[in-house]
Parts: C-alpha cells; sequence; structure tokens
C-alpha cells in the first residue's frame, strides 16, 4: 500500500518545470539583454550631457 500511494503522489515542484516554462517560444520582438543595457547607458549619458549643455 505505500509503494503505492509513493507512485501515485505528484511530482515536487522543482526548476525543470521553470526550464520547460521558459523554453516555449513567445511572439513579439526578441532583443539581447547586452543591447537593453547599452541603451539604458546611452539614455543615461544623454541626459547627464543635456542638463550640463542646456540647464
Amino acid at each position: 500500500m505505500a509503494s503505492r500511494r509513493r507512485r501515485e503522489a505528484p511530482m515536487p515542484a522543482s526548476a525543470a518545470g521553470l526550464l520547460r516554462f521558459f523554453e516555449e517560444e513567445s511572439k513579439g520582438i526578441k532583443i539581447r539583454p547586452e543591447i537593453i543595457l547599452i541603451l539604458a547607458g546611452a539614455l543615461v549619458a544623454l541626459t547627464i550631457v543635456m542638463n550640463k549643455f542646456f540647464i
């Protein structure tokens, strides 16, 4: 009886479920994270330059 309960018990939550979730293809624009970081840095630099020269 105990072995039957073990076989029917649900699997514990693990990283395998998360990996399977993130492997699914999603629709939309795909941009590498490095590009986002570069654009964010350029925006910060542009803001600093604009504040120094125009205010």
